[in-house]
C-alpha cells in the first residue's frame, strides 16, 4: 500500500522530505516525485503546483504511473465558515468548484455529465486524517466539512462576502483540493486532505502569507503526516 502525499507549496513538501530517510527522486510530467518510506510505509511526496489543472495532473500521474493506494493533500486555505480562524485546520468532506458555471446547461457549481457538484473524501481516509490532526495538534482547533477551490486567491472583503452568502456551509476556500478530488472520485482511489487556515480570503490575505507558509502552515503538514502514518 503507497501513500502519496501532496503539497501545493515548497516549504510543506520540504518539511515532509525531513520525515523521510531515504526518499529519491524521480520525474514524470514535468514534476520530481520523491519514492521512499515513512514508519516502513511507502510513501511519493510530490510539489502539485498551483490550481487545479496542476492539481489533476498530479493526482493522475500518482495514480497511473506510481500506483499509489491513497492520496493526502496538506496546504493551506483561506477561511470562510464562521469561527474558522487562522491557524486552525480544516479536514475536508467535500470538495465544490466555486468558479465552475456551465449555466443556464447545466445547474451551477455542477461538473458537466457527472450530476453532482460536490464530490466527497473517502469516508475512512478522512476518519484517519482527523484523528491524526487531533494527535498531532491537540490546541489547535479542527473544522470538518466542505471546502470549495477555484483558480483565483481570493483576497478581498467583497470576494469573501459573496463566497459566504452563495455556498454558506464552505469553511474555506482553496486552490487544488475539487480538482484531485474529482480525479481520484473517477479512479476509484481514497483521497483525503487538511488544511492549515492562513488568513481570512479578505484583504488582509496577501499579509505575510509567505511567512506563515514557512513558520506555521509547514510544521503543522510534518506533524500531521508524521501522526498520520505513525
Amino acid at each position: 500500500m503507497t501513500t502519496a502525499i501532496v503539497s501545493a507549496m515548497h516549504e510543506e513538501l520540504a518539511a515532509v522530505l525531513d520525515l523521510m530517510p531515504d526518499e529519491s527522486r524521480r520525474l514524470a510530467a514535468g514534476r520530481e516525485f520523491w519514492v521512499g518510506h515513512l514508519h516502513g510505509r511507502e510513501v511519493v511526496a510530490v510539489l502539485s503546483r498551483i490550481g487545479k489543472v496542476a492539481a489533476a495532473t498530479t493526482a493522475a500521474v500518482l495514480i497511473e504511473r506510481f500506483q499509489v493506494s491513497e492520496i493526502v493533500f496538506t496546504g493551506v486555505a483561506g477561511g470562510l465558515g464562521p469561527g474558522v480562524s487562522v491557524g486552525d485546520v480544516v479536514v475536508a468532506e467535500s470538495f465544490l468548484q466555486h468558479d465552475l458555471d456551465a449555466s443556464p446547461i447545466f445547474p451551477r457549481y455542477e461538473v458537466p455529465l457527472y450530476g453532482a457538484s460536490q464530490f466527497r473524501t473517502d469516508a475512512a481516509l478522512t476518519a484517519r486524517l482527523s484523528a491524526a490532526v487531533a494527535r498531532a495538534l491537540p490546541q489547535q482547533r479542527l473544522h470538518r466539512g466542505l471546502v470549495v477551490s477555484g483558480d483565483r486567491f481570493v483576497s478581498t472583503d467583497a470576494e469573501c462576502r459573496a463566497l459566504q452568502a452563495a455556498l454558506p456551509q464552505a469553511l474555506a476556500v482553496e486552490m487544488e483540493g475539487a480538482a484531485v478530488a474529482q480525479v481520484c472520485h473517477d479512479f476509484g482511489v481514497p483521497f483525503a486532505a487538511v488544511r492549515t487556515i492562513s488568513d481570512r480570503a479578505d484583504d488582509d490575505a496577501h499579509v505575510d502569507f509567505a511567512r506563515f507558509v514557512r513558520d506555521v502552515a509547514s510544521r503543522h503538514s510534518a506533524a500531521i503526516v508524521h501522526a498520520l502514518l505513525a
